[in-house]
């Protein structure tokens, strides 16, 4: 219930998109009541869905207050994980080329179009050691975030448990809420101390996940490479994890949407590889994590007929289909990746990325959590001092120290990131507000420039 009076929160950035679409809110001051649909002479009052009422005062959700709109105009975002450069031209000529023919501007097939099937099957399948049957065990989504949402609208009945490790991807929360499951938090411990601490110090308590699992509990989230924490889970984090899921019969989503943006050598383990995982798991991938596209929205799912039919009903209903043009430009990454060396390359350019970011901390003498994986990195912000008198807006002033450190840091310093609470439940809240999340997906340049304007946040530092 904590969970969702805070997703409501979310519900606010929406009403002006609303508001311009012919609806507006009814009593936004305090509390969510209704909709009013707008004619020209009457307005109906029309309730909300209960999952959007909030029983408290609203607060607005991270993505709301940490907005281009409400930081200083040549503020460096570093906050929201997306690119500021464009995806490899052989990709977007692709897309082009699309869009002059005929087929690919209608619609396409709920399953995702052939071509882009098949290069899934053939870039993947030795990844997963199996053959992929392109008709029962692939599925093209719109991103992602649809593919996960019908994966739950697939599966969920009302009141079933999903176990998520915190700090999650937010999309999560609002993805179980709205299909009737209940969020079970499970945190990581981090682990700072040392001198090079890594995103594998955020530990897994597995007697604490194994309480977490009652007759109710339906499935479990594993997010690898995580998001925001940059972890890698190991094989032995993943067994205990499979033994688990055997033992209780629940179904694994593993969000691998950044596999492509693993370093150092570490070793990325999919959990559908493990003996007796195949029957019970569903991988989730995007093409805007491969191919710099977050905008395309193109995603696709991998795993048995009993899992991909029931979601392919689902997402049947939900969107139809996918953006045709855009699954035929994704098919040709897959198809050229290998022989262009794209991934290799990709790697190396956002490993430089990555130092050129950490670097600057290294400088500043602050901690972070070395990421292993994805383009996040974890910032321990608790050396920072704002000074007691600062002018808050409303929307920060009674927010986490993380909110506050995060939003001091944006107008102060010119950097913007992303306070790490808001992807914890309230009861475990306090571990998220030591950190802020900087994403190093951007080029090289404006990371130089980031660091640079972050060295003047020294005398900030307790």
């Amino acid at each position: 219930m904590t969970q969702l009076l805070r997703l409501s929160a979310r519900v606010l950035s929406a009403t002006r998109a609303a508001a311009s679409s012919g609806f507006v809110f009814a009593s936004l001051p305090t509390r969510i009541h209704s909709v009013r649909a707008m004619s020209s002479d009457k307005s109906y009052p029309i309730p909300v869905a209960s999952r959007l009422i909030d029983g408290r005062a609203l607060q607005q959700d991270v993505w709301s207050v940490f907005n281009a709109v409400n930081l200083p105009q040549d503020c460096i975002n570093l906050g929201q994980g997306y690119m500021n450069f464009s995806p490899p031209a052989w990709v977007t000529d692709a897309a082009s080329a699309a869009l002059k023919t005929v087929l690919p501007n209608h619609y396409s097939h709920p399953k995702g179009r052939i071509r882009l099937r098949n290069a899934i099957k053939d870039f993947y399948e030795g990844s997963f050691n199996r053959s992929l049957d392109v008709e029962t065990e692939i599925l093209v989504t719109s991103g992602a975030n649809e593919g996960q949402y019908s994966v739950f609208t697939a599966f969920l009945d009302h009141g079933d448990e999903v176990i998520m490790f915190e700090p999650f991807f937010d999309q999560y929360l609002a993805s179980v809420i709205f299909n009737g499951g209940k969020p079970i938090y499970v945190p990581f411990h981090p682990n700072l101390d040392g001198d090079k601490p890594s995103s594998a110090d955020w530990t897994i308590d597995f007697g604490e996940l194994r309480r977490a699992i009652t007759p109710r509990t339906k499935m479990i989230i594993v997010n690898t490479p995580h998001n925001p924490v940059g972890k890698i889970f190991t094989k032995d984090e993943l067994e205990k994890i499979a033994a688990l899921a055997k033992e209780f019969n629940l179904l694994v989503m593993a969000d691998e949407v950044y596999d492509c943006l693993v370093y150092d050598g570490k070793e990325h383990i999919r959990i559908a590889n493990l003996p007796g995982m195949w029957d019970r798991t569903v991988t989730v991938m995007s093409a805007g994590k491969a191919f710099a596209a977050t905008g395309w929205r193109v995603g696709w799912l991998i795993g048995p007929l009993s899992i991909i039919g029931p979601t392919l009903a689902a997402s049947t209903r939900i969107i139809f289909c996918s953006n045709s043009p855009l699954q035929e430009a994704a098919a040709a990454g897959l198809e050229e990746a290998r022989s262009r060396g794209f991934f290799e390359q990709q790697l190396e350019e956002y490993q430089e990325r990555r130092d050129v970011l950490l670097a600057a901390f290294d400088k500043l003498g602050l901690k972070y959590s070395l990421p292993e994986g994805s383009y996040f990195v974890l910032v321990d912000i608790s050396r920072v001092k704002i000074p007691d008198d600062y002018p808050f807006p409303p929307s920060i002033k009674n927010r986490a120290r993380d909110f506050k450190a995060s939003w001091f840091i944006a107008v102060e310093i010119g950097v913007s990131s992303i306070p790490v609470s808001d992807f914890y439940c309230e009861e475990h809240c306090h571990i998220g507000e030591n950190y802020a999340r900087f994403a190093f997906c951007k080029d090289v340049e404006t990371l130089r420039q980031a660091g640079e304007r972050l060295q003047r946040l020294v005398k900030y530092l307790s």
